[in-house]
């Protein structure tokens, strides 16, 4: 639910291309075959990083540079330096905002009614 919440809060904010590149490298991180490497790693470069991408994150030059140099021979930890400075962004920025919106208020609510049901359930 939480997460649930905080997509649709980086949705209303315009940035849920952040959540969605962290997921997408967390998936990433634990392929096995060699042919989905390759693939995964195109699919997330072509979503998230190369110029224009439908999902463009906010990286800069340097880490961009880095993983378009790359990209035709990846590796599980391609993504690292870029998914480390999403996470923070969401962390120092995004999350904060988030943990003060009324959607978390509201998530908060509903678990303390669905926790208080259980523990009354004559209620």
């Amino acid at each position: 639910d939480g997460l649930a919440a905080f997509r649709m809060f980086l949705k209303s904010e315009f940035s849920e291309e952040n959540v969605e590149f962290w997921l997408a490298c967390e998936d990433f991180k634990k392929t096995k075959s060699s042919t989905k490497i390759a693939s995964k790693a195109q699919k997330i470069y072509s979503d998230f990083i190369q110029a224009d991408a439908p999902k463009e994150i906010n990286i800069d030059f340097h880490t961009k540079n880095d993983i378009s140099q790359n990209i035709s021979e990846p590796t599980l930890s391609c993504f690292d330096n870029a998914q480390r400075l999403i996470y923070s962004l969401m962390a120092k920025d995004s999350f904060p905002r988030f943990l003060r919106s009324e959607a978390y208020k509201e998530l908060v609510k509903k678990q303390q009614d669905r926790n208080q049901k259980r523990w009354l359930p004559f209620l």
